[in-house]
């Protein structure tokens, strides 16, 4: 089990970027794939981004496809997420998540650890 915690949210113009982070204790994170998913205000959870154990494979939303890149830092214990051009619909609390295993899940009952979240909101 690892514990979770987000930072890097806050409130940027529409076309502007930011990066959040996602910093991991417990001995297994390097085992552990690690993904981002994301909620808006009467929507359901819905996934972002996902990559392995190796930071070798990523998957991401049709949504944020050629915008966002994820990344890790197995040697920090810290997930990344680069946010580009935001958009107004990219508004949400963000969230990391991880899981054991080699697949790249992407539905948030998979994952077994979360953390808190970190609010975006994109201003048009």
């Amino acid at each position: 089990q690892v514990q979770l915690v987000e930072s890097g949210g806050g409130l940027v113009q529409a076309g502007g970027s930011l990066r959040l982070s996602c910093a991991a204790s417990g001995r297994t994170f390097s085992s552990y794939a690690m993904a981002w998913f994301r909620q808006a205000p009467g929507k359901e959870r819905e996934f972002v981004a996902v990559i392995n154990w190796s930071g070798g494979s990523t998957l991401y939303a049709d949504s944020v496809k050629g915008r966002f890149t994820i990344s890790r830092d197995n040697a920090l214990s810290t997930m990344y997420l680069q946010m580009n051009n935001l958009k107004p619909e990219d508004t949400a609390v963000y969230y990391c998540a991880g899981r054991s295993g080699a697949f790249l899940r992407t539905t948030p009952s998979e994952y077994t650890d979360w953390g808190q979240g970190t609010q975006v909101t994109v201003s048009s």
